[in-house]
């Protein structure tokens, strides 16, 4: 478990006039039935993942009469977020005792051949989505009060008695979101992965849009704020929910910590109320977040609003600075970047340290704060003269990270990002990373993101999409419906939790392929246009997507 920095005794200190704003802006979700579409077997293979396939039709379902030890798994067809209602009977001789049966939900496949009691992980087995439960009278409507993710819901009879079966005679979920699907132009493309990248994509995000932006709908169910950077960016692409990114960002400013810090994470139920988990990079997201946020909206009250919250994040990640501007490599942060095991993140939070510096200096231009706008100008400036100067390798042309003068992908990708290089040199590093494949890689689809975001703003178009046929269509080949919280291709059942099982399979940091689409090819067109870039996107580029790059 990483170190992540804690306050168990931070003083909240709550803006009702932003909470109240934040409110004004809650969704009223959308609510639509699904039914099952089939009846499967899921068999594990000497693969990672098992093997699924159609046992009979949905329609057939009250024909299994469901005695002790029988199990029937039902596939919903696609990835649900919702809420469960099971009407069941009985057949045989008069009901002499209840009804024990338990309920299990997949989010992929593999869960559903995963034994709970196995579990040995580090976060809470509450995560695991079953349910055990008693009925001591059938027939009987059952309406599950917890919401479920899932594809997959398997029903096992634990017991009946030996005179009556259990019949199971209509299951449908209501399933509920913020937007509706059919609203989104989905991508045109000759090429069946890019359509494939972007279906994806969407219900990945769909699934995670509820009264806030989760990050998953299945764990954590919480609006994080690295998160929902991504998630607002592929959002402004697709849905165009500009309240539901505005009641967010109004709720991470309407309670904060008293040294005015942005929490990492918030919750809603049963209230609202900020954790008391912080992230460094996640609260310097926050002004880049709300720059966004205007540029696509235009909403300068909002802006108005929060901008002295946003300066104030750059102020306290300012003060992690020594002498020289690097960022310190120490106890007292603790940034996210990525679960890559043993990665030194300090150049890489010197890079995030810039990024955010200039967005949060836009946001003072706009607003006329002149005095702000040098200030941070100043500081991005001496930050990015400080990381050239100790930290980079002149034998490498690659920065280095830490007193073990670790070379990263993410050390390099921010200061990218960052512009804290020229298009040249940013490119050259691209290329050299791509020949030295360093031994810390990238494991999350967040650090991924931003990989092939660093490849874009570099010129390597096809390169890029090349990368994102290989790391999201990795997922896709293994059946995803929705993109995962964790894809690494040399380990695809690999848990930063102890255990796959409580793993979320539907997380909005991994939807970004749809606005990177979108916004850098540019994919929707008529598929019979001579200029399209679906199909006719060759990579032309020596990159080479391998294993090594996941080390």
């Amino acid at each position: 478990m990483p170190a992540v920095s804690i306050d168990l005794n931070m003083v909240r200190v709550t803006n009702d006039d932003f909470v109240k704003k934040a409110e004004e802006c809650a969704p009223e979700l959308i609510k639509t039935v699904v039914h099952p579409v089939s009846i499967v077997d899921i068999v594990k293979t000497e693969e990672v993942f098992p093997e699924v396939s159609k046992k009979d039709d949905i329609e057939n379902l009250s024909t299994y009469h469901m005695a002790k030890g029988d199990r029937i798994c039902l596939d919903f067809g696609d990835h649900q977020v919702g809420y469960v209602t099971l009407k069941l009977n009985s057949v045989g001789s008069p009901q002499d005792a209840p009804a024990f049966f338990r309920l299990k939900f997949g989010e992929i496949a593999k869960e559903m051949t995963e034994d709970s009691t196995d579990y040995d992980g580090w976060i809470s087995r509450g995560w695991i989505q079953e349910e055990f439960i008693h009925i001591d009278v059938l027939p009987a409507e059952l309406k599950l009060p917890r919401r479920y993710a899932f594809r997959y819901m398997e029903i096992e009879a634990i017991d009946t008695s030996l005179k009556w079966q259990m019949v199971v005679e209509d299951v449908y979920c209501t399933s509920v979101s913020s937007v509706r699907m059919e609203d989104v132009k989905p991508v045109e493309s000759n090429d069946e992965m890019i359509r494939k990248l972007d279906k994806v994509s969407l219900r990945t995000l769909h699934n995670c849009m509820q009264s806030v932006f989760e990050d998953g709908p299945k764990r954590d169910r919480r609006l994080w704020l690295g998160d929902l950077r991504l998630q607002a960016l592929a959002n402004y692409e697709t849905f165009h929910n500009m309240d539901l990114v505005k009641r967010c960002l109004y709720l991470f400013a309407g309670q904060t910590k008293d040294n005015g810090q942005v929490s990492a994470c918030l919750f809603t139920e049963p209230k609202f109320i900020v954790d008391d988990t912080f992230l460094l990079d996640y609260s310097m997201f926050f002004g880049a977040t709300l720059l966004d946020y205007y540029e696509a909206s235009g909403d300068r009250e909002t802006l108005e609003d929060l901008s002295k919250c946003a300066y104030r994040q750059m102020e306290i990640a300012g003060e992690q600075f020594d002498a020289s501007h690097l960022m310190k490599n120490g106890e007292g942060f603790w940034g996210f970047i990525d679960w890559t095991e043993g990665l030194n993140k300090q150049t890489a939070m010197q890079g995030v340290y810039i990024y955010c510096a200039k967005k949060v200096q836009k946001i003072a231009e706009i607003l006329g704060d002149t005095a702000k706008a040098e200030e941070l100008a100043k500081e991005a400036e001496e930050k990015t003269v400080a990381v050239r100067k100790y930290l980079l390798d002149e034998k490498t042309g690659l920065f280095v990270s830490g007193e073990e003068k670790q070379i990263n992908y993410a050390s390099q990708v921010w200061l990218i990002l960052a512009g804290a290089v020229s298009i040249e040199e940013g490119s050259a590093m691209l290329d050299k990373l791509d020949e030295l494949k360093p031994e810390k890689g990238m494991v999350s689809p967040y650090m991924n993101h931003h990989y092939v975001e660093a490849l874009l703003m570099c010129g390597k178009k096809d390169q890029a999409m090349e990368y994102m046929k290989y790391y999201w269509g990795g997922m896709i080949s293994h059946g995803a419906d929705t993109f995962w919280e964790l894809y690494n291709p040399e380990n695809p059942a690999e848990s930063p939790y102890g255990s796959s099982i409580v793993n979320s399979y539907c997380h909005a940091w991994s939807c970004t392929p749809t606005y990177l689409l979108r916004k850098y090819f540019n994919i929707i067109y008529n598929k019979n246009s001579p200029t399209s870039a679906g199909s006719e996107m060759n990579c032309r580029s020596e990159h080479k997507c391998s294993k090594e790059f996941y080390k």
